[in-house]
Formats: structure tokens, sequence, C-alpha cells
């Protein structure tokens, strides 16, 4: 204890501890490194290293860290965390209420898939620890995923792109740092080893998706598995902003999922009378 602090003051002092930020009148310092020398020299991708891991990035992994955040910031207003910031925008609310709308719909179905593609491999990987042969450890692994998790396997297989155009070139990163000793590549082979286990007996593939392909740079990386959920939302709230600031540059008011001409589909009761009710 301080010898100019009394008992209540540190108790006060002591209510919030963290190993994340330093700071005092003049002074900011984040992991122990001043503000002022991380400025101009460190990367926002490598800020978020720092922030997360504690230390900055090694040579390669900042770059490939980036690639991941930047590979998934938008696919259009047919996704629902898009479509709900545009609506938001045309409340009147602001932009960080459009953001935050958005931002709270990335859950388990929409936003988790990430989370729980490297869960998946992270799994593969104890089991091929444990002594089972990859093919053995991948076959297991998708049996426990789907007593869990249903029959669809998060990252692989996309409603709307036969073959998503971000996955191999997110791959061919990943290829490109383990041949160059900035990753092991441990996770590339297992998430190649779920495709084909997903596409064996089938007249089309199931190939890794964006999400799929971003966890396998976030376990190469060495990322827990929750983060990758929180790294996606970063990634994801770039293209939010864009769209609700563009929806606010456009106009529009009270925007609802469909045009007004068009109604939902009612599938209740036909019109009926409160009973005693008299014309």
């Amino acid at each position: 204890m301080s010898d100019t602090m009394d008992p209540g003051q540190q108790l006060s002092q002591d209510w919030w501890r963290t190993e994340i930020i330093d700071m005092r009148p003049g002074e900011i310092r984040y992991r122990g490194y001043p503000i002022e020398q991380l400025i101009g020299q460190v990367s926002f991708a490598q800020m978020i290293w720092l922030m997360l891991r504690g230390e900055l990035p090694g040579p390669g992994q900042g770059e490939l860290l980036d690639a991941a955040l930047m590979a998934a910031v938008d696919h259009g207003p047919q996704a629902p965390s898009i479509a709900i910031a545009r609506m938001a925008a045309t409340c009147g609310v602001g932009l960080n209420n459009a953001m935050a709308s958005a931002v709270n719909v990335l859950g388990d179905v929409h936003g988790g898939a990430g989370e729980q593609a490297v869960e998946l491999y992270q799994d593969i990987a104890r089991r091929i620890d444990a002594g089972a042969t990859q093919d053995a450890a991948v076959e297991s692994a998708l049996q426990h995923y789907r007593d869990h998790h249903g029959k669809f396997v998060s990252g692989f297989g996309h409603r709307f792109h036969p073959l998503d155009p971000r996955a191999p070139r997110l791959l061919e990163l990943v290829d490109k740092a383990a041949a160059a000793g900035v990753v092991p590549g441990r996770y590339a082979v297992i998430a190649r080893a779920v495709e084909a286990a997903l596409g064996a007996g089938r007249s089309k593939p199931i190939p890794m998706n964006i999400d799929g392909a971003t966890a396998v740079i976030y376990a190469e990386l060495g990322f827990p598995a929750p983060l990758a959920r929180g790294l996606f939302c970063l990634s994801r709230s770039v293209g939010i902003l864009a769209h609700a600031w563009e929806q606010t540059q456009q106009g529009g008011r009270n925007k609802g999922p469909i045009p007004r001409q068009f109604l939902w589909t009612y599938d209740g009761q036909a019109q009926r009378d409160v009973p005693g009710h008299k014309d």
C-alpha cells in the first residue's frame, strides 16, 4: 500500500484491476507501451493483437490477422446484421445505435460460426494428440459436433455461394505463412480434412466458407475460440457502419424488412366475431 494512500483510497483504486491500460495525467500506456510510440508504428490489427494477447504480434502474424478481419467485413443487406443496421438508420437513431442494434444479433447462428469452427478444429487436434488417426479424429469430432449442434457444420457450405471466393484466398495466405514459419499450418490441414469428410460420397462438395477459413487463421494464431466471435464482431462492424452511414445519406423513413406494398403471409384464424359481439 502506498504511504500516501489510505485504506479507503486503496480499496477504491483496486476496485478495477487491469493489465491492459495504465493511465495518469499526460501518460497513456497500453500493455506497457506508450501511446505516442504506438501511433504511426503499429497497425489497427496489430493493436487488436496487443490488447487481446498482451504482446505485439510477431512478423507475419499481424498481417494474417488483418487479412481475416478485412475479408469478413460485409456480405450485403441480405445478411441480417446489415439489414438491421439499415432499418435502424431509417428510424431516426444515431450511427452508434444502428451499429449496436446490428452487432446485438451476431449470435450463435449469425456470427458464431467462426467460434464453433475453431472449437471443432481444436477438438480434432485434441483427439489426434490423444492418439487417434486424423481420419478417426475428424469422424468422431464431427459426430460429437452434430450431436450437440445439429447437422449443419459451421464453417462449411454457403446458402448463397457454391464456392465462397474468400475462403481459398485466405487458405492460400495461411499456406504461405506456414511455409514461412509464421504459423504451424496444423489447423489448415485439419480444416481441409473436415472439408473432405463432409464431401465424401456426395455429388456436390461442401466447401469451406469464410467462417471456416477465418477460423483456421484464428486457430493457427492461437486465439481462444470465444475470441473468434469477438473478432468477427469487430470485422463485421466495418460493414455495419458503412451501410448505416449510406442509409442515412439515402434517407428513407421506417423502412421494414420488405417493401410496404407487400404484406407478410398470415396463416392464422379466419376473421371471426368476438363472443357476445352485436352489430
